[in-house]
């Protein structure tokens, strides 16, 4: 019952994520279609939004290659991957299969929604360094990254049932304490329904019909009303242990929902008010460590900005999505604009402040560190849009002129990296590790 319920659950899943996808892609035996690793890979390629390397063809060996690649890139998010098998997949063994997708459901379904709720509910939540690109978090290594994420699966889930737990409460009597029991009634989803969209749903009324009679009206206003995929039948849910993953998934799209509401500008401007506040925070901590580590080595100023960042990028979580909104300049209210120029203030005295550490390293790292940015700037630099085609040609080639004269450089600059000695006449490291593979990644 548990398996034939994640498999039917997990393919609505499915063809409700490829409906995106270009051409569109439905499963219609999960089990069969996941063989030829097409079906992974443009899963992974639309919840991720990156493109991923695939062999065209179906023969043995492509199907192989696809699916490899598909279990490289979900590695490579530092996922754990236990005792899944490319060998297990190509024979489409049910275990396996739905291991697999369950993986992938609680990574870029339930957590990325879950990880918004984090700091809400006091749960500790990954690193989300990849907002400020001078993070020096980003060498962090896979290992330390993967503790993390097991860490964050138990959050994760206890954020998405407190979540549950909050739009029930408002509803007096409806009690959650599980994504399995707890939803039997049906009482819970209208809870939730009547919560988001008020109106729609009489809970007095439901109080007085059968489990699968609410569930059965729960899913359809769910789909109709709020355009959330079907993916559980009344049968699924009222039994004696319903199946805690497939419940997890479904709810998780009426979280979804609630993030895509429109904010009241009451609701937004308190938002702007606490984001300020922290903003406000973060300069004055970050003036008073630049004070504080003034005449500190380096290697304890860059340990400091290490530990600094640490915190920044886990504390600013619960802000990003006022930060980052997709106003454009003239939508922006009056708070909102000085919210952003605060926010490109503190993100600039960071840039800054990492710029004028560079500058310090020790010799002869301090050269290697400038060659790496001239040609980090020549290379995002874009081509003037000339119309004149020999005009343009005339600059694409000075730019050339100046790149393989920087490339000259480059064995020097590696060799130095390389035999670099890492410490001082007392046997201390002058520069983090962390720092080192940095240089080298970009080197």
């Amino acid at each position: 019952q548990r398996e034939f319920t994640q498999k039917k659950t997990f393919t609505s899943w499915i063809n409700s994520v490829l409906a995106k996808h270009t051409p569109p892609y439905i499963v219609s035996d999960l089990y069969t279609d996941i063989q030829q690793g097409h079906l992974l890979l443009d899963l992974l390629e639309v919840l991720s939004g990156q493109h991923l390397p695939r062999e065209k063809g179906f023969n043995t060996f492509q199907c192989r290659s696809n699916i490899e690649n598909a279990l490289t890139f979900l590695k490579s998010r530092s996922l754990k991957l236990i005792n899944i098998h490319v060998a297990d997949i190509i024979e489409g063994k049910p275990s396996i299969v739905l291991g697999l997708i369950w993986t992938i459901i609680f990574h870029f379904h339930i957590e990325e929604l879950a990880r918004t709720l984090a700091c809400t509910y006091n749960q500790p939540s990954p690193d989300c360094s990849s907002a400020v690109d001078s993070s020096p978090k980003a060498s962090r290594s896979a290992k330390k990254s993967a503790k993390i994420k097991e860490r964050w699966k138990m959050s994760a889930t206890k954020a998405l049932l407190l979540w549950a737990k909050e739009q029930c409460s408002l509803h007096g009597s409806v009690s959650v304490t599980d994504f399995k029991s707890s939803w039997r009634s049906g009482l819970a989803f209208l809870a939730i329904i009547q919560t988001l969209r008020p109106g729609l749903v009489d809970l007095e009324k439901a109080k007085a019909r059968s489990n699968k009679e609410n569930l059965k009206e729960a899913f359809r206003i769910a789909e109709l009303e709020l355009n959330i995929p079907r993916l559980l039948e009344p049968e699924d849910v009222d039994i004696v242990n319903p199946d805690e993953k497939s419940i997890m998934t479904y709810v998780a799209q009426f979280l979804q929902y609630s993030k895509n509401l429109p904010e009241s500008e009451e609701d937004m401007q308190e938002k702007v008010r606490e984001a300020m506040g922290w903003l406000a925070a973060q300069e004055k901590k970050l003036a008073k460590l630049l004070v504080e580590t003034e005449n500190e080595t380096y290697y304890q100023k860059y340990k400091e900005m290490m530990s600094f960042m640490e915190t920044f990028n886990q504390e600013k979580i619960p802000f990003l999505p006022v930060l980052s909104s997709k106003r454009g300049e003239a939508e922006l209210s009056g708070g909102q604009q000085q919210m952003r120029e605060e926010w490109d203030k503190v993100i600039s005295q960071i840039n800054e402040w990492k710029a004028k550490l560079d500058q310090m390293l020790p010799s002869p790292l301090d050269s290697v560190e400038a060659w790496l940015q001239e040609v980090e700037r020549l290379q995002a630099e874009d081509l003037p849009d000339l119309q004149d085609p020999f005009k343009a040609m005339s600059v694409f080639r000075e730019i050339i002129v100046i790149f393989k004269g920087l490339m000259d450089c480059f064995d020097s600059h590696l060799d130095t990296l390389q035999s670099f000695k890492n410490e001082d006449e007392k046997n201390m490291p002058l520069v983090l590790p962390e720092k080192l593979e940095e240089m080298k990644r970009r080197l």
